[in-house]
């Protein structure tokens, strides 16, 4: 039987997911959802984003999903194996596959990585974890942007506002010369731009492309139902779609639903 795959994020972010999702998964269906009234989740407390994440998997598994990518670094920092053991699906999330990717990298150089993330990712130590058992020679560092999130919300990815936060908050990381950097919340690969313009030796890791990677070879694209992704927020779709159609590059077909999350 074919399976769908469900992907969700606290709001915008996990779209540079579905975008891979769209470029590894040609012409297969998936439902994502973006948590857009509770956004950010970043600056939420570890038992609050674990509530949010399971009723954001709880709407994905109703809907049909056989397997959920978890298209947000915060959830996948703190709530992950709650998930996993809640539900009685494959449940894949943004860190693992990045720490190995970046890992791969590191391995290769000076053996530097820098992770930049929300503020509850940072705090969780997962990167850390994560990478320190795949290799604990690696030397990590890890940098909490609380005001990346918004700025992407709010369709500020390049220009002088966005700037303006890249440089405060990666001005000390320039002289670590991190091999790789893990854009640890998938909000970030849309301020790439900047973020490359500051650490400009570094590699870039899309965590979210990491994450549809591993998926893809636990679920191979023959075994996913054919068909179109499908949207829902839980507040305000019309600016959802506006955004989406930016960061997408093109309309989201079928419009975007909006649901109660709060029921799940």
């Amino acid at each position: 039987m074919a399976k769908t795959i469900g992907i969700f994020d606290s709001g915008l972010g996990g779209l540079t997911a579905a975008a891979e999702f769209e470029k590894l998964f040609n012409g297969k269906k998936y439902i994502y959802f973006g948590d857009t009234a509770r956004v950010p989740y970043g600056t939420k407390s570890a038992d609050t984003i674990c509530r949010y994440a399971c009723q954001d998997t709880k709407f994905l598994i109703d809907k049909g999903a056989s397997l959920i990518i978890v298209a947000c670094g915060t959830v996948s920092a703190n709530a992950i194996d709650e998930l996993k053991k809640r539900f009685d699906v494959p449940v894949i999330g943004v860190v693992e596959p990045a720490a190995e990717k970046a890992v791969e990298i590191a391995a290769a150089g000076n053996g530097r990585i820098t992770v930049l993330g929300t503020s509850a990712t940072v705090k969780s130590g997962a990167y850390e974890r994560a990478i320190n058992k795949i290799d604990p020679k690696i030397e990590v560092r890890s940098v909490a942007c609380p005001m990346f999130v918004p700025l992407v919300e709010n369709g500020y990815t390049e220009g002088e506002a966005a700037a303006l936060f890249a440089r405060e908050y990666l001005e000390n990381s320039v002289s670590f010369g991190a091999d790789a950097v893990i854009l640890g919340c998938t909000h970030y690969p849309h301020l790439s731009g900047v973020i490359g313009e500051i650490l400009q030796r570094s590699v870039l890791i899309n965590s979210g492309k990491e994450a549809v990677v591993a998926a893809k070879k636990y679920l191979p694209a023959h075994m996913v139902s054919d068909g179109n992704g499908e949207f829902y927020v839980s507040d305000a779709p019309e600016a959802f779609s506006r955004l989406a159609r930016v960061f997408m590059g093109r309309e989201v077909a079928d419009g975007v639903k909006c649901i109660d999350i709060e029921s799940y």
